[in-house]
């Protein structure tokens, strides 16, 4: 796969020529600004919601929590309000975002999980996550990764891994590579239908370095949208 911004210029183009096959309208209920983050963040976080196959009334991790995991959150309250999310991060003001949101709980990415969880979704791009999280998964659980890529800083650390403690008793391991066409008309529908309102931090497109550099810098509370004028 080859990502705009990353692999090819034109991440940060005032405009663009694409197929109309990968062009999609958008809801006449979303508006551009809340829309812009739906449309890769939230769509991804919905193709991981489906990959954990959460049992109804099931308990949901989150590793990481900025604009996928964040729209995850509020997809499971609207859709399954009998399910119970927790939420690991590094960054306190990540944690106590979480719980403003709604989680039932939030902690440190080492943190062990007061209960044994269901499904986890990572959306980070380390290792660490992926040891801690199989750790926290009970009997048949399964991780879903939800990340482009994972860094080589930590690889590390899946030195640690122990059998008995994360991967026995049938745990599974998913990724999301690529959403599909059929993902992003479903869940265009879902977002309107629900009023999923994504939280953001707007900024002109001049300020695209500050943006990036925030982003570096963990200062992330949901998504950062650049504005075209």
């Amino acid at each position: 796969a080859r990502f705009t911004g990353w692999d090819a210029d034109g991440g940060f183009a005032e405009l663009a020529v694409v197929p109309e096959a990968f062009a999609y309208a958008l809801p006449d209920a979303l508006a551009p600004e809340k829309a812009a983050p739906l449309l890769c963040s939230g769509i991804v976080g919905y193709r991981a919601l489906k990959r954990a196959t959460l049992p109804p009334g099931g308990r949901l991790g989150i590793y990481g929590f900025g604009a996928s995991a964040h729209l995850v959150l509020k997809m499971v309250q609207r859709r399954c309000p009998s399910t119970d999310v927790y939420v690991f991060a590094r960054n306190t003001s990540e944690q106590d975002f979480a719980r403003q949101l709604g989680a039932v709980w939030a902690g440190d990415t080492s943190e062990p999980s007061p209960r044994k969880l269901d499904a986890i979704i990572d959306t980070t791009p380390a290792w660490k996550p992926i040891v801690e999280a199989l750790k926290n998964l009970g009997k048949g659980g399964r991780l879903v990764i939800n990340a482009i890529r994972k860094e080589e800083r930590d690889k590390s650390e899946l030195l640690n891994l122990d059998y008995p403690d994360h991967l026995w008793l049938e745990k599974e391991i998913k990724s999301v590579a690529n959403v599909t066409r059929r993902d992003i008309r479903e869940f265009l529908e879902l977002a309107a239908e629900l009023s999923l309102q994504p939280e953001t931090q707007e900024y002109e497109l001049h300020d695209a370095n500050r943006a990036l550099a925030e982003l570096k810098e963990g200062k992330v509370r949901g998504g950062k949208v650049l504005v075209m004028r």
